[in-house]
């Protein structure tokens, strides 16, 4: 069965206009971005190089955001040029944003601030402060000292937009001790915090006295994530490990004693203590054993990803039932994100007159499965973007990228509704930024512009 004829968009303009839909809110949103796809795809519209910047630290992107200098100065990607939106006031080398997140106003809380209501972004510093900063302005909101016992470096979402997980580095000992043969029990920590107000659900430490030789650890979904140097991978409940194992229940701003000492929680210098100390290995949920310990959980009913634990078999997908652990064998290819696209992709070998699959994902808003395709020409690769059907694999638009690609550089590619931007890590940590619009006008010069940032 092949595509069904789509409604065209000046039809679909006419109606809107005219107020022809039901009562439910969410229709306008999904016909404003049908007419979104329609024009993207259309044979007439081209992605155009707008501008490009380099620097010497890394770069990040964030629903029209880009920010560069470690999260201090953030510029918007929707103009033609680019337009700083803030800058944080310079800063020494351990105040410095090691990692941020982006928060969104959720639908239908009441906040206490009316700040609240704006983004923000959620941002850990080399000095383990917890910051929360307007993402317009790049004002401080919120400050929260983590901890003095312990260096915090990662921040994920375990619940999106809900709950954060603070990761430390590992605890490796002193050159000293390791010398001695002496292993530090503690691995590593995990900081949990509900968003907007912050509230501190507790610090839980990994320690390998109670779950063995641990390699490392994360939190997702309500899911303690325990790994090892074999491959295995545990599951366990983190409500039932705080419920069971959270000596004292600890509120953020208010008064503490706790080891001798005295102080306020989430202040310097007394930061949190580690409230959640596991005694007993807690009830295991579900162990599996996976290559490098690639392992993701989702979908309805609950299946799960893994790389069969066997170097011959990396880059491949097993996609099971978690009930049963059987092999779903309809499912052909999934993307690095985790969605299963139903079509497969021939793979072509490194075969220099041919073209090799690098990235490959999924735009949610505009059902479209993006990806990048690169040819090795003599020393110079050239890319391009593609954008197929995700319900029939048809190849809707191809976008070149007017850069070269180098394959052995680390690269990575958005596509997000009327903009592609390409982030490229060179060697000597020279970080390099392609911002292309969408352009309608077939009369418009192609010529790229180059504006420095």
């Amino acid at each position: 069965m092949g595509p069904t004829r789509k409604t065209n968009v000046c039809r679909r303009l006419s109606r809107r206009a005219l107020g022809c839909f039901s009562r439910d809110a969410g229709v306008v949103q999904r016909t404003n971005l049908g007419i979104l796809r329609a024009l993207v795809c259309q044979e007439s519209t081209k992605f155009k190089n707008v501008w490009t910047t380099h620097s010497r630290s890394p770069i990040a992107y964030e629903r029209g955001r880009i920010y560069f200098d470690n999260y201090r100065r953030c510029v918007s990607s929707v103009a033609s040029e680019p337009r700083k939106l803030y800058e944080m006031p310079k800063c020494s080398k351990s105040e410095k944003i090691e990692d941020a997140l982006l928060w969104e106003c959720p639908v239908g809380d009441i906040l206490p601030n009316s700040s609240d209501y704006k983004s923000s972004l959620i941002a850990l510093t080399a000095h383990n402060w917890l910051l929360r900063i307007s993402a317009t302005t790049g004002k401080i909101l919120e400050k929260i000292y983590l901890a003095p016992y312990c260096k915090f470096r990662y921040l994920s979402w375990d619940t999106p937009q809900e709950v954060i997980a603070v990761k430390s580095a590992q605890n490796r000992g002193s050159a000293v001790a390791r010398q001695a043969g002496i292993q530090q029990p503690v691995l590593l920590y995990l900081a949990v915090f509900r968003v907007l107000p912050f509230s501190l659900v507790g610090i839980l430490e990994i320690n390998k006295k109670i779950f063995g030789n641990v390699t490392d650890a994360t939190l997702s979904h309500g899911i303690l994530i325990v790994m090892y140097s074999s491959g295995l991978v545990r599951l366990y409940s983190f409500q039932t490990i705080a419920e069971q194992f959270m000596q004292q229940k600890l509120d953020l701003g208010c008064a503490c004693r706790w080891g001798g000492t005295t102080g306020t929680v989430g202040e310097a210098p007394f930061g949190i203590p580690c409230n959640i100390k596991i005694t007993d290995l807690p009830p295991l949920l579900f162990e599996v054993s996976s290559l490098e310990n690639a392992f993701q959980i989702g979908g309805h009913p609950w299946h799960y990803i893994i790389t069969p634990n066997k170097r011959k078999q990396k880059g491949v997908f097993h996609i099971c039932a978690l009930k049963d652990n059987c092999l779903n064998e309809n499912v052909l290819t999934v993307t690095a994100s985790g969605r299963v696209v139903k079509k497969s992709f021939n793979l072509l070998d490194d075969d220099p007159e041919q073209e090799t699959f690098k990235i490959v994902d999924y735009e949610d808003e505009l059902d479209l499965l993006s990806v990048v395709a690169v040819t090795q020409i003599d020393a110079e690769g050239k890319a391009h973007l593609d954008f197929h059907c995700n319900e029939y694999g048809t190849l809707l638009k191809s976008i070149p990228l007017v850069e070269s690609w180098d394959v052995t550089y680390s690269h990575e590619v958005y596509f997000d509704r009327d903009l592609v931007l390409h982030i490229e890590q060179k060697p000597n940590r020279v970080f390099s930024c392609y911002v292309y619009q969408m352009v309608c006008n077939t009369a418009e010069e192609e010529e790229t512009i180059n504006r420095s940032c």
